[in-house]
């Protein structure tokens, strides 16, 4: 049975799975693929207590998700790509990038894996979406069709400003407090949530109506958000959320796992001494 004191004494570290994308890297004399995620998210983990551990994109085989979420104490599913709109019933808009369907494929498994286990789980940006999506909902592929403006993605590598409304009652309102009611957060998306999923709830809003989170009903932490967190290092309240949760988590594991176990010969008062 696995240990929850590391050899040092106290907690051992909390292990936050981060999904990461596959690019071309160059570094050196080698100009190769590559898993990479921007170090913001890592940061948001490790300011947070936790220990990222990196899920680049990967052959998805039978039991390989759940073995993945069994090892883990939490997730985040980072921003990136467009989502194949094929895995929503839709052809794709002229301004929607090209599928990647690797990464789809791994990171839907990681999250039906994920909510079948109660694993708490953060997702970010493209994450909320393709929770959205894994769960039967779909997407506005191109933004501006919808608001008119390109507030939301304002120019390449530039981060816009939008303020979201927060539900009252809602996770994502415990989490953020009094700041639940004007929350000014950075965005980078030219597609969004539109048709809900069932069992999903919308949790934030922008005054355009733009869906910014929603969280999962009945999960023990399964939230996600349109906008971008890891990029306010002054506020680190959604990924220390993810990591109490991702404590919380583990002490539950394990206390399954010790009443599960076999007793020890001489502990038990029928065993023989």
């Amino acid at each position: 049975m696995a240990s929850n004191v590391s050899e040092q004494g106290g907690e051992a570290p909390l292990l936050i799975g981060v999904t990461t994308y596959l690019e071309p890297a160059r570094s050196g004399v080698w100009d190769v693929p590559a898993s990479f995620l921007p170090k913001a998210y890592l940061d948001g983990v490790t300011d947070a207590g936790g220990v990222a551990v990196l899920l680049p994109p990967q052959p998805v085989r039978p039991g390989v998700a759940d073995a993945v979420v069994a090892a883990l104490d939490g997730l985040v599913v980072a921003g990136g790509a467009d989502i194949d709109p094929a895995r929503y019933g839709q052809a794709a808009h002229e301004r929607t990038g090209a599928p990647r369907t690797d990464r789809d494929a791994w990171e839907d498994a990681l999250l039906h894996a994920a909510i079948a286990h109660d694993l708490p789980f953060l997702g970010i940006c493209r994450g909320a979406q393709l929770l959205n999506v894994a769960l039967g909902g779909s997407l506005h592929q191109h933004l501006p069709d919808v608001v008119g403006s390109e507030a939301y993605q304002p120019a390449p590598a530039v981060f816009g400003s939008a303020t979201v409304a927060v539900e009252p009652g809602t996770r994502l309102a415990d989490l953020l407090g009094d700041a639940a009611d004007d929350l000014a957060v950075h965005v980078y998306h030219h597609q969004a949530i539109d048709r809900v999923a069932a069992g999903l709830r919308v949790t934030a809003t922008t005054p355009e109506g733009v869906i910014e989170a929603v969280e999962l009903d009945g999960a023990a932490f399964g939230v996600g958000v349109q906008w971008h967190p890891e990029e306010d290092a002054a506020d680190r309240r959604l990924f220390a959320g993810l990591v109490d949760a991702a404590r919380t988590h583990r002490a539950a594991r394990t206390h399954r796992a010790a009443r599960a176990a076999p007793p020890i010969a001489g502990t038990d008062p029928r065993s023989p001494a």
